[in-house]
């Protein structure tokens, strides 16, 4: 296990002071010294999925996405619901990765945090769906739904609820885990 596993965190909000980036924030924090992060950052970037201009490569900020998904070992999404699912840039940044296959076997962490009581659960049944028909490998112990989130962290973005921080270091452990057994492998 010499070499670091590459994680592409991606937060489906593009608000400045979203939960959901301060939670990714938390995460990489919490993270240990064998996983590294990128954090994808040109998620309003994208152009709306149309075919029709997904010739070649794709446009500039497509191929940007799908270079970094191909470059990571694993992925870490946490996203907020908007309007009972998916937000809408989060959902059209999947929709151009669905033919150019990144995600095919991707060791993937799922999370949905919101401050009501359902934690984003419509947001996370429904990104899980698009991730599984899109072939990502959503890791064993590799999805949480937290409820409450701005009563979970506080002001400097660190979790304040053992529980959730747990939950958060078991999640880190299943996919630093079967982003090794993928290296394994596959080399």
């Amino acid at each position: 296990m010499e070499n670091k596993i590459k994680v592409l965190a991606i937060s489906g909000s593009l608000r400045q002071k979203s939960s959901n980036t301060a939670l990714m924030n938390a995460i990489i924090a919490l993270a240990p010294d064998t996983m590294t992060f990128t954090i994808y950052r040109g998620l309003g970037d994208l152009p709306h999925f149309n075919p029709d201009i997904d010739l070649d490569e794709g446009p500039t900020p497509v191929r940007g996405l799908r270079t970094q998904l191909k470059e990571a070992d694993a992925v870490l999404i946490c996203t907020p619901e908007y309007g009972n699912g998916v937000p809408g840039v989060l959902k059209n940044a999947l929709d151009w990765i669905v033919s150019s296959g990144e995600f095919v076997n991707k060791p993937t962490a799922v999370i949905s945090a919101s401050p009501t009581p359902m934690g984003g659960d419509k947001a996370h049944a429904s990104l899980i769906l698009t991730l599984k028909m899109i072939n990502a490998e959503i890791v064993e112990g590799g999805t949480m739904i937290i409820p409450h989130i701005t009563l979970k962290l506080n002001h400097e973005g660190e979790i304040t609820n053992p529980e959730t921080k747990q939950g958060l270091l078991s999640l880190l452990h299943g996919l630093e885990q079967a982003s090794y057994h993928k290296k394994e492998n596959y080399n």
